[in-house]
């Protein structure tokens, strides 16, 4: 007989993951006036590429035809008239997608609100009980408002951590509208699932598990902690734990870095997942664009920011800040700051999402200028020689080489939006 795992003593939130159905596809039907859930649709990154990808299918594409995100355009049959084929629209989906986190803001303060993806939100709703009812009620409140202001379907799990929320959603809720998964229920509800049906497991890991026997999350439940974590490291302790339906992560955000004024931050969902070297370029990138901000603010920063979030198929990532010696607007100052922590908290898994951030800011004239050396006050003549390039002809008319490489960002971006069209 297994002993179970005591969950008295875990923490037990109201965490709601929310998923917007066939988010793509859906807002191409609302904007045709069409029924998302009824609609042939089919989003594609390029209708004059017979390989394209399919960047998003509308349930009933699903289901009639198997067509699903990361299918090919030649795989749809084309010549059904009733099926309506679009290239994609990054603009309008963002435009979207801020509109259902100004409707999410209306039932949790946005420091509960964990933006994951662009389709894709956890939200804590402890303490909002009196407004807006228990974890059921207000998760069907925010499902109905969704589709009153914006006519978008969407689906919702519940569960006392965000792991459990998020694998709920994904076994039943997407089904079913709204699901709940409380420790109590890991046994019935997550244990008889197959291992890569849940939520960081991909198919390299899965088939890891299976030359070990393991092939439902039960058997990985009672695999020891010891031999997972010999073989497969810190990844394998987190497997352990998420099989029992335990996550310490936190479900509300710790904006420290956000002082006063305040921060300037930017950041990116890749379209693909990067390794170590791609990333950094990405970092190089994003740090340019702050300095930029910084300099055209007349700020300068002390605290660095950077977060990194991993591949769907590895959840997790790391957030994490330092305090330099001296104020700075440098780009390259910036960037060797976040390039410290990258090497320092990296564990070489593929990464989705990069954000960068700079606080505790202060304005130039606060400053003493001494704090610049000669080879500062050179970096910050290019920097400002620089800027006005960009202000003169656009912040894209300029890039530093590696921005041509092939996994770089800035150059793409400049015409679109997470790299697909505007």
């Amino acid at each position: 007989m297994i002993k179970l795992f005591d969950y008295s003593k875990l923490p037990i939130r109201n965490v709601l993951c929310l998923d917007m159905k066939s988010f793509f596809a859906s807002v191409e039907a609302v904007e045709r006036g069409l029924d998302p859930m009824e609609t042939l649709l089919v989003v594609v990154a390029n209708k004059n590429r017979k390989g394209s990808v399919v960047l998003a299918a509308s349930p009933k594409m699903k289901e009639l035809y198997g067509i699903k995100t990361g299918s090919r355009f030649f795989e749809i049959p084309v010549n059904n008239k009733q099926i309506h084929i679009v290239e994609s629209r990054m603009a309008l989906y963002v435009n979207y997608a801020s509109k259902v986190i100004q409707i999410l803001e209306k039932f949790a303060p946005y420091e509960a609100i964990d933006v994951y993806s662009i389709d894709e939100s956890w939200i804590c709703t402890d303490g909002t009980e009196k407004l807006f009812g228990n974890r059921w009620e207000v998760a069907r409140k925010i499902r109905e408002t969704i589709y009153e202001e914006t006519g978008l379907p969407s689906c919702i799990g519940i569960g006392p951590n965000k792991f459990l929320a998020k694998v709920i959603l994904d076994i039943e809720a997407k089904k079913n509208g709204i699901a709940e998964c409380k420790y109590k229920d890991v046994e019935d509800k997550l244990w008889p699932q197959k291992v890569e049906a849940i939520w960081g497991i991909g198919k390299r890991m899965q088939k890891n598990l299976n030359r070990m026997g393991i092939f439902k999350v039960g058997e990985l439940a009672t695999t020891p902690l010891n031999k997972l974590k010999e073989r497969f490291g810190v990844m394998g302790e987190q497997l352990y734990w998420h099989s029992w339906g335990v996550d310490l992560s936190p479900v509300i955000q710790d904006w420290e870095f956000e002082e006063e004024q305040k921060s300037i931050s930017t950041g990116i969902t890749l379209m693909s997942d990067y390794g170590g070297e791609d990333t950094e370029i990405v970092i190089l990138e994003l740090c340019e664009e702050i300095g930029l901000r910084l300099r055209q603010s007349f700020l300068q920063c002390k605290t660095v920011y950077l977060g990194i979030e991993y591949s769907k198929d590895i959840g997790g990532g790391f957030g994490h800040s330092h305090t330099m010696n001296d104020y700075s607007c440098i780009s390259n100052q910036i960037y060797k700051e976040c390039i410290s922590l990258f090497r320092k908290y990296y564990q070489g898994f593929p990464v989705r999402k990069v954000s960068v951030a700079v606080s505790n800011l202060q304005n130039f004239d606060n400053l003493q200028l001494k704090l610049f050396d000669e080879e500062n006050q050179r970096d910050l003549s290019l920097s400002f020689a620089l800027d006005e390039v960009k202000n003169k002809y656009g912040k894209h008319s300029i890039f530093k080489g590696v921005s041509l490489f092939k996994n770089a960002t800035a150059k793409e971006r400049a015409n679109k939006i997470g790299g697909h069209n505007k």
